[in-house]
């Protein structure tokens, strides 16, 4: 992984949901959505957490900055533990972090001007109103690529690539150090895709952000992301930098994915390895929860002992038995 010291630092996460039912509607289960993730993020720099719908990375990042309470878990940003702050505290620190969410329609209020929606943290958080408030507001625009005449319409007026922008605006008017990007393209059309991932790293580097991005695209992640984690069924499966996600993939998981990435030169192209079922994850597992669907030759451990995380060479971690630590 890239070197540097961690802006944000992740240990044990977990955040469970309980599962009802019966006659008077009692907890009979918890499903485990996130369950003892660790990771970090050096400063300036873009850890990608890819994995299937249902894998669990965008409740990961939801408690990374506290939109849902974490289970369980430490995280630690700038070096200080999130979860020991009182919610006002915490409203305090979350200038620090924005997220960025899937759909730029639904996260705008359609009875708000443009103006409005990017002025409302500044009204909330500095107090800022009038003139100040208007010249804040027109600045934002023109870093994310709007036009002054943008600021009087209403989100409905906007293509789906402009309301992102303009949810970019707002996330950067408290000026925040990390951005927790929710996948941010897959909303929009391929084209309008790259100009958005342009523009985020053109703001990553103008205003030395800090990005979590999270995404199921792994043609995004090889474009945006420093370092990639994977996730499955609410676990991190493999860490590694992007070349050697992408160059010599180990888990089972890890290597299905790549293979699904089609290929532009027919030459090069590689055969695909095609999962068996469906991930769920109500489906309780009492050993490595990729072993159900894993196509490799699988041990006799691998349906009933979890395996664990372990750096099987340096800056490269990957939980399965087939590697076990050196």
């Amino acid at each position: 992984m890239t070197n540097g010291s961690p802006l944000l630092e992740v240990r044990h996460l977990k955040k469970y949901f309980p599962i009802r039912g019966g006659f008077l509607n009692r907890r009979v289960g918890d499903l485990k959505a996130v369950d003892d993730v660790s990771f970090s993020v050096p400063r300036g720099k873009t850890l990608g957490l890819v994995g299937e719908s249902g894998s669990g990375k965008t409740t990961a990042g939801k408690c990374v900055i506290r939109l849902i309470e974490p289970t369980a878990g430490e995280i630690y940003f700038d070096g200080v533990d999130l979860m020991t702050l009182s919610d006002r505290e915490m409203r305090r620190r979350r200038l620090d972090m924005q997220m960025i969410y899937q759909s730029p329609a639904a996260s705008l209020n359609g009875r708000m001007t443009i103006g409005q929606i990017i002025a409302e943290p500044l009204w909330i958080h500095e107090r800022l109103r009038g003139r100040q408030a208007k010249e804040r507001v027109m600045e934002l625009l023109h870093v994310v690529g709007l036009k002054d005449e943008h600021y009087y319409r209403y989100p409905h007026e906007f293509s789906g690539g402009q309301q992102q922008r303009v949810g970019i605006a707002r996330a950067l008017a408290v000026n925040p150090r990390l951005l927790v990007l929710d996948e941010p393209t897959s909303a929009l059309d391929v084209s309008v895709q790259a100009q958005v991932l342009n523009l985020l790293q053109r703001l990553q580097d103008e205003f030395e952000l800090t990005f979590l991005f999270i995404s199921h695209d792994l043609g995004v992640v090889r474009h945006m992301c420093d370092d990639v984690a994977l996730m499955y069924m609410g676990v991190i499966v493999e860490v590694a930098d992007f070349e050697t996600i992408f160059e010599e993939p180990k888990h089972p998981y890890t290597q299905a994915l790549i293979s699904a990435i089609p290929e532009i030169d027919p030459a090069a192209s590689r055969e695909e390895i095609v999962l068996q079922g469906e991930l769920s994850a109500r489906q309780p597992v009492q050993g490595c929860p990729f072993a159900p669907r894993c196509p490799a030759n699988k041990l006799d451990i691998c349906e009933t002992i979890r395996p664990e995380l372990v750096e099987i060479q340096e800056g490269h971690q990957v939980a399965c038995h087939l590697y076990p630590a050196p």
